[in-house]
């Protein structure tokens, strides 16, 4: 069982099997196949990379971290995006899942990177532990994964309808929240699995979300059918207070990863928009037809006065959220003529600091997507936001600035009738995306696919990112929580000790 919060811990080994990098020349799972473009193209070209020549390339990194050619923290990076880029069908880990409907949100702790939380549409919730297995299969190269858990109908407290969401608490692992379409946000205590504060909400709840970075606030943003956005207070059982600016349901949301105070959230009316939950109303909205050129500006550059970066900004042709360009004309007057600034009030401090303008005004009804928005996922850094959309859309979007960075991503096709959940790799350079029964990894700066992952029978709802493990998990409409992580090497020896162990039992 999971331990709650007061330093706790269970009393299990967390030393685990380093994977080793290669490649098999079957899945484990007949039918179920990850097609890489890169790897095709190499093959196509005769330049495919061989076992052995991966294995050289790795130990020749190796010597070079230990003769200092090569830094610890690149050194980290290269082997884990290695591993990224090597994903498939895992052949040596399952989960078998105890859910009997669709799989609609997937989570492992922030704190440890163990515990895998599951919430499925037959109301049900589940705990799983990433690490130690319950059981082995074929010789003990397959580790299976059953629930530490599980919490469904039968259980006294439980959800009447679909789990549409299910979060950890982020400082560690006693508290968990779920979200579901009997209109409820329960806090459950994860050591006796008792809801310790429940919320009732006005509609359908499509997402909850807890903030990774707060250490002032105990909120739980709710995205429900209602067209507000209402944050719940866990530490006092009751509403902080209610963001209004949507015109339809919100379907989406999601806490700045560089800012504990700052909210973002999609709704079905097409508009993505940014909160400050220590005032009111929003502060940006995010408009698909502002676009900016070139590359976001070095650090150094954006430490220069303000005088230059507005005439750089404004000679490459961009446009920001921050800066308002200033145009003078001459009026008529009774003694004259006088100069009128327009598009700043002097006297208010600058644009940037101010509130939203209002519901009336034409930035407020600014889209991001032609139709409502699906899925929501901030890179670790906090400087940039991917976002979908039932227009089959995704979109890369810069937060400084608020702007498009037109980065054209490859021709998808996304549900349209419920949220999805998107993942990114730990450097942010893959976004992974639930395309109806497929999973596609892109390349986030140039929006080309990278890798199409098989397996799935029905559509893909959601997707995590393990950064600890470098394994992707996926939960779809056909029950299933699939593992994608870098294949292991199986040995001569360890298969003919599995043919041994066949024959035995034949015998």
């Amino acid at each position: 069982m999971v331990e709650c919060g007061n330093g706790i811990r269970p009393v299990i080994s967390d030393k685990t099997e380093e994977d080793s990098v290669g490649e098999i020349p079957e899945d484990r799972k007949g039918g179920t196949k990850v097609e890489t473009e890169e790897a095709v193209a190499a093959t196509e070209s005769g330049n495919c990379c061989s076992s052995e020549e991966r294995e050289m390339h790795t130990w020749k990194q190796i010597r070079d971290r230990e003769f200092g050619n090569l830094r610890p923290h690149r050194f980290s990076n290269r082997i884990k995006s290695r591993r990224v880029s090597d994903l498939q069908l895992s052949n040596h880990k399952d989960f078998l899942s105890p859910h009997k409907g669709a799989l609609n949100s997937l989570q492992v702790d922030l704190t440890e990177g163990r515990y895998l939380l599951s919430a499925a549409a037959d109301a049900s919730v589940a705990v799983f532990d990433v690490q130690r297995p319950t059981e082995y299969e074929a010789g003990g190269l397959i580790s299976k994964h059953r629930c530490l858990f599980l919490v469904d109908k039968q259980h006294q407290l439980a959800h009447k309808y679909a789990v549409s969401s299910a979060v950890w608490y982020p400082v560690d692992t006693g508290l968990f929240i779920t979200g579901s379409f009997d209109h409820h946000i329960n806090v459950w205590d994860t050591n006796t699995t008792q809801v310790v504060v429940n919320f009732k909400m006005p509609g359908k709840v499509y997402r909850t979300a807890m903030s990774p970075l707060a250490t002032s606030h105990m909120l739980v943003a709710a995205a429900t059918e209602d067209v507000q956005v209402r944050l719940c207070d866990v530490a006092s059982g009751a509403f902080a207070h209610t963001l209004s600016g949507h015109r339809d349901g919100v379907m989406s949301v999601e806490w700045s990863t560089s800012s504990e105070w700052v909210l973002m959230t999609g709704g079905c009316d097409g508009a993505i928009r940014f909160w400050d939950i220590r005032r009111a109303g929003c502060f940006l909205v995010l408009d698909q037809s502002r676009t900016q050129l070139g590359r976001r500006p070095s650090v150094l550059k954006r430490s220069m006065t303000h005088k230059e970066s507005t005439f750089k900004s404004s000679s490459a042709g961009q446009t920001t959220s921050a800066k308002v360009r200033v145009s003078q004309k001459k009026l008529p007057n009774g003694n004259g003529s006088r100069q009128v600034v327009i598009g700043r009030v002097p006297s208010k401090g600058s644009i940037k600091q101010r509130l939203h303008p209002g519901m009336l005004s034409t930035q407020d009804r600014a889209t991001a997507h032609y139709g409502a928005v699906t899925g929501l996922k901030v890179t670790d850094d906090g400087m940039y936001l991917l976002s979908s959309g039932s227009d089959s859309r995704l979109r890369l979007w810069d937060i400084e600035s608020g702007c498009d960075t037109l980065v054209n991503f490859e021709t998808v096709r996304l549900q349209t009738n419920k949220p999805i959940q998107l993942a990114t790799s730990q450097d942010s350079t893959r976004v992974f995306v639930p395309c109806m029964r497929t999973v596609k990894a892109f390349d986030m700066w140039s929006g080309s696919t990278s890798a199409t992952f098989r397996g799935h029978y029905e559509c893909v709802n959601s997707c995590w990112f393990n950064e600890q493990d470098q394994e992707l998990y996926t939960g779809g409409n056909d029950r299933q929580i699939l593992v994608w992580s870098p294949a292991r090497l199986i040995s001569d020896e360890m298969e003919e000790g599995i043919a041994e162990d066949q024959d035995s039992w034949s015998n």
